[in-house]
């Protein structure tokens, strides 16, 4: 079943026209690469790398490319718990003995400053790497330092996203939850009446017949008397499943009152809602139930109603001649679908 709800919901609405949603849809190493770019160009250096812990993971384990040997490098150090800087590996005691430095591809200069989570937790780094000794005087330590900010920014971003994201769903969820009813399964009487208003609207649109069932199990009230609530809501479940079968995807399917059921059918006319009710009748008589060790026939009565018999007819009005045909049929002696005709607008209830 689907709903328009989330069509309209005016957040998403806003997020696509602005481009937000699409922004925000790039991973999060997509961005983190596009600081990286930008950390090259400000400091000169051959590489910059946000690292969280794991850059090897970029790569196959047996890659030897430049950038492979860079994050390998910086996976082997420590995040820094304050901003570091050797401008020559080759000086420094504990990075000159390192194998990337002592040998291919000869790693000579090293900065890197902290990243924070929001709770103050060291998470990452931002490196600088280059194959010559380098000075990093003030500034350049004040713009990494900017640097990081806005990888910081874009992590909080990123969580708060994620966030939205799964939000958004559990509302979605809610309102779905607050459609469907929650022993059948099927739509409320809210929703299937909404249902029908926007189909209505459509078919007219498209210049196409709509049809409504409305159908009830005519021993429920005799079932729920004798043997309670379990039981007979039991049997509707069983009754909504082989509705189910009996009807295409995109109907709609609905609990309009305690023991009836309202059938939505787009695009079909008089003619095919009564041979879809007459299935619906047979299945159910071809299905009886063993209710405490006893076999129980089971038959439904149905009202049809059309809007090629009835075309402009509000949807509250084609209702209450769906509700008057099934009326028609249980006082008629149940077990059969009668069909609202506009030769016989007052039909016997």
């Amino acid at each position: 079943m689907t709903t328009q709800l989330d069509r309209s919901n005016p957040t998403i609405v806003f997020q696509t026209n602005t481009g937000f949603e699409a922004s925000m849809m790039e991973k999060y190493e997509v961005r983190a690469r596009r600081l990286e770019r930008l950390g090259v160009r400000l400091f000169g250096v051959a590489n910059c790398l946000v690292s969280f812990g794991n850059l090897s993971s970029r790569f196959d384990r047996g890659e030897h490319s430049i950038i492979a040997f860079e994050s390998r490098f910086c996976d082997s150090l420590p995040f820094p718990d304050d901003i570091v800087v050797v401008p020559d590996t080759k000086l420094d005691t504990e990075l000159a003995v390192h194998p990337l430095v002592m040998g291919a591809p000869f790693i000579r200069f090293y900065a890197a400053y902290p990243v924070f989570d929001p709770a103050k937790n060291i998470v990452g780094s931002v490196s600088l790497i280059d194959y010559q000794p380098r000075d990093f005087d003030d500034e350049c330590r004040q713009i990494l330092a900017d640097l990081v900010v806005m990888v910081e920014r874009e992590m909080i971003l990123n969580a708060m996203h994620q966030t939205q994201l799964e939000l958004l769903k559990q509302n979605r969820n809610l309102k779905r939850d607050s459609l469907i009813d929650p022993i059948l399964g099927t739509w409320n009487k809210g929703a299937i009446i909404r249902s029908l208003r926007i189909e209505m609207e459509r078919c007219s649109k498209s210049e196409k017949p709509l049809s409504l069932l409305f159908v009830t199990l005519d021993q429920i009230e005799l079932i729920h008397d004798a043997h309670g609530i379990a039981v007979s809501d039991m049997l509707l479940i069983k009754m909504v499943s082989r509705i189910r079968s009996c009807i295409r995807p995109f109907d709609a399917l609905g609990r309009f009152g305690n023991d009836i059921f309202l059938m939505v059918l787009p695009g079909a006319s008089h003619l095919v809602a009564t041979a879809v009710a007459e299935r619906i009748r047979l299945t159910i008589m071809s299905h009886p139930e063993v209710i405490e060790e006893k076999f129980v026939e089971l038959t439904i009565s149905a009202g049809v109603v059309s809007t090629d018999t009835y075309p402009d007819i509000e949807p509250e009005v084609l209702i209450s001649y769906a509700e008057k045909a099934l009326l028609s049929a249980r006082s008629a002696g149940n077990n059969r679908v009668v069909q609202a005709m506009p030769v016989q607008p007052d039909i016997t209830i």
